[in-house]
């Protein structure tokens, strides 16, 4: 495994454990790397119930990856009305949703080509 891809796995793992400490929900991981011409790696795409927890679920992420790998995201905007929170980490840029905003925009469908993992929480 290359460098690039074992810090990639490292982001995404503490993604993944930032959303899940504060519940957040749906959790998917779409791997763009074979689609061609796209910005980033992956997206990670969530939703939390209401603004107060979509901003929860950012402050999470935010604190569980400068925490354990003391990295910082690029670009955050969104968080003033926090119904879709974007996260850029550069190769990763993380969606964090209200539920029936994700629904109206459903960018997983956009993404058709992409290979999809759903990540089953435990609550």
């Amino acid at each position: 495994m290359t460098k690039k891809e074992n810090e990639a796995d490292q982001l995404i793992t503490q993604i993944i454990q930032g959303i899940e400490d504060v519940k957040g929900q749906d959790i998917e991981i779409l791997d763009l790397r074979a689609i061609e011409n796209t910005v980033c790696d992956y997206f990670i795409v969530c939703n939390g119930t209401s603004n107060t927890q979509v901003n929860a679920i950012v402050n999470s992420i935010e604190k569980s990856v400068s925490k354990n790998l003391k990295e910082k995201a690029w670009h955050i905007e969104g968080s003033d009305n926090a119904e879709w929170v974007l996260m850029d980490y550069v190769n990763i840029v993380v969606h964090v949703f209200q539920k029936h905003i994700r629904e109206f925009y459903d960018i997983e469908s956009l993404w058709g080509d992409a290979k999809t993992v759903k990540i089953e929480s435990s609550y």
